[in-house]
């Protein structure tokens, strides 16, 4: 099979074209730098994404605290990801930093605040 895919390792956005079978790169066309080669390998066989998102908090200033997860998890989890996040009341103060939940959907990343808030 062949996908397209836009390589986000460094600024040039190379449109690469990757064909592949399950479990194996055959080839990769259309990277500008080495660098291609690896983000195509892992983007096709093992997606991960960085989640962000927010989450609501009770006697700060604001009402939503925003966090993110502490590394990227695998591309399948995000949902479940959300779902445990949008689940999550927190109180104020918060600080920076601070883990909301530890290993948040068993991904082994936690989800932390990104913004200290204030009560």
């Amino acid at each position: 099979m062949t996908d397209q895919i836009v390589c986000t390792v460094c600024p040039l956005g190379c449109i690469m074209e990757v064909e592949h079978t399950r479990d194996r790169i055959l080839s990769v066309t259309g990277n500008r730098c080495k660098r291609g080669l690896g983000y195509a390998e892992k983007e096709i066989l093992h997606p991960e994404r960085t989640v962000t998102t927010t989450v609501r908090i009770r006697g700060g200033a604001i009402g939503l605290l925003p966090v993110k997860t502490s590394r990227s998890i695998a591309k399948d989890l995000v949902f479940t990801v959300m779902k445990e996040a949008n689940a999550v009341c927190v109180n104020a103060p918060v600080k920076m930093g601070t883990v909301i939940i530890a290993n948040i959907a068993g991904s082994g990343a936690d989800l932390v605040a990104t913004r200290t808030i204030e009560a």
